[in-house]
């Protein structure tokens, strides 16, 4: 692509060199700057991309854009050196921004051609793209998903490193959707994501909202800055789109507030454009009456009730028929590592969930408790929970507290340490709880023995809860990643 048209993409401070010239690449990384390649520089919380610029210069890079105004006195530099550079320089007032819109405009303007819906909040997320990636799916339409779990273009799966890909990835993913013959694309949208501009430049023709409760303060700082900054998906929709929002939270509206798009609302509690309750629940799924329709769905738990619906009224929005639309529901079974169901041969129930919040480690154990309320028999619910390592810190004592008062047996463990200590994330969890709480408590500090211990103390009719994982099949311990998945772990005791 011709330098020039690139830059049509965004709006430079200044430009100082040839904008004639051929870009035969784009990148962030000085890694993967080759000969005429375009280097953004990025400011990263760890790493400043423009202390990079001199050495992408040397290897050939034909554009720099970048953001502090004192790098492009190297500009001046080399244009008097012996053998000057033919490199453009490009001032614009955020890199990061400035990447979205590059790597969109570098692509094709690929989310032009596809009905483009994300999906934000704290949890359900993954649910939601995913489910209705398979409900479009199955009503005879090609999609694809970018999710936490895995991408999909159409049936294709492409591995997934981050909740949202970076720029250059995101656009190049969804450009392969649409040369697929995808006619939608269904996204999670995490907070950082919004916050870094990785979405930037993308057209989105629905925005979806499930709930606000603490999760990345370390990250966001406060629990306002994180509200605000998922509230920029809405606020950036277009007249034609649609919102989809939580009447149930109190975020929900707080959400759509300046949205231009038409704004439609889904409850178990109030009224709602899309309303349901459940009428039977079981582990096996749930009879539900969606807006006075009855159907049974696969899933289980107030929460899933919230899935469902805002599922079934983004459905609606892009025109989809009711009935359709609630017979592929009924199909439709648990994602990957959410609230998925292990029965044993000696008689009790492992649920596998990715519950790494404190609101979502309460909605599990809520639902499991009135499951068994149900049951007259001595059912025990017994919880295995941890802590990410790296992660927001004031949140441990919450989970361990929520974990504690909900379960009969509680044993906390460890949960992706990463370069923290487990034995201090421990500490962190245990400190939630009273003296005599801890005297019931259980702390085995490996994830493996943790599970069996909760395997070996199941009797028949028990719970197992096996929280904060779900899909992921790896630990990271000091840096280094190895294999381990929740679900082995108890299927090796489940006969």
């Amino acid at each position: 692509m011709i330098l020039s048209e690139l830059l049509s993409a965004i709006e430079p401070l200044e430009v100082l060199g040839r904008t004639d010239k051929e870009i035969n690449g784009l990148h962030f990384d000085s890694r993967q700057i080759g000969e005429g390649y375009m280097f953004v520089a990025q400011v990263g919380t760890a790493v400043d991309g423009h202390t990079f610029i001199s050495s992408c210069v040397e290897k050939g890079a034909a554009a720099i854009v970048l953001s502090k105004r004192e790098y492009m006195a190297e500009k001046t530099q080399m244009d008097k050196a012996p053998c000057p550079k033919d490199t453009t320089y490009i001032l614009v007032e955020n890199t990061d921004k400035a990447l979205g819109l590059l790597a969109s405009k570098w692509f094709g303007e690929p989310s032009k051609s596809l009905t483009l819906v994300g999906v934000t909040g704290t949890n359900g997320k993954t649910t939601i793209a995913t489910l209705l990636y398979k409900l479009v799916r199955a009503l005879g339409h090609k999609a694809g998903l970018l999710s936490t779990v895995v991408n999909y273009i159409e049936d294709e799966a492409v591995a997934a490193t981050h909740t949202t890909p970076d720029a250059i990835e995101l656009n190049g993913l969804l450009r392969r959707m649409v040369d697929a013959g995808c006619r939608y694309a269904f996204m999670e949208v995490s907070s950082h994501a919004i916050a870094q501009e990785r979405i930037a430049g993308l057209d989105f023709d629905g925005a979806l909202f499930t709930n606000l409760t603490r999760d990345h303060i370390d990250y966001h700082k406060t629990f306002d800055n994180y509200r605000d900054t998922k509230k920029r998906l809405f606020d950036g929709l277009k007249k034609s789109a649609f919102a989809v929002t939580n009447k149930d939270d109190r975020n929900g509206l707080v959400m759509t507030q300046n949205c231009k798009a038409a704004v439609h609302t889904y409850s178990v509690r109030s009224l709602a454009d899309y309303k349901a309750q459940i009428l039977e629940e079981g582990f096996e799924g749930m009879m539900l009456s969606m807006n006075g329709k009855e159907v049974f769905v696969p899933l289980v738990g107030r929460f899933n009730v919230s899935n469902l619906l805002c599922i079934y009224g983004a459905a609606l929005c892009l025109g989809f028929d009711e009935l359709d639309v609630l017979r592929v529901l009924s199909t439709l079974k648990p994602v990957n590592g959410r609230f998925e169901t292990i029965q044993s041969n000696k008689g009790w129930t492992a649920i596998v969930d990715y519950a790494h919040t404190p609101d979502a480690v309460e909605n599990v154990i809520q639902t499991i408790r009135e499951i068994l309320g149900r049951d007259k028999g001595q059912r025990k619910l017994i919880t295995v929970v941890g802590c990410g390592g790296n992660r927001d810190k004031g949140k441990r004592p919450m989970m361990a507290q929520i974990a504690k008062k909900g379960s009969d047996q509680l044993i906390l463990t460890s949960d992706n340490p990463r370069d923290e200590d487990p034995k201090d994330i421990l500490k962190d969890m245990t400190d939630g709880l009273t003296a005599d709480e801890l005297k019931s408590t259980l702390v085995i500090e490996d994830r493996a023995s943790a599970i069996q211990t909760a395997c070996t103390l199941a009797q028949k009719g028990d719970v197992i809860l096996v929280a904060g994982k779900g899909h992921e099949d790896y630990q990271i311990v000091k840096g280094v990643k190895h294999h381990f998945d929740d679900h082995e772990e108890v299927r090796k005791y489940a006969n």
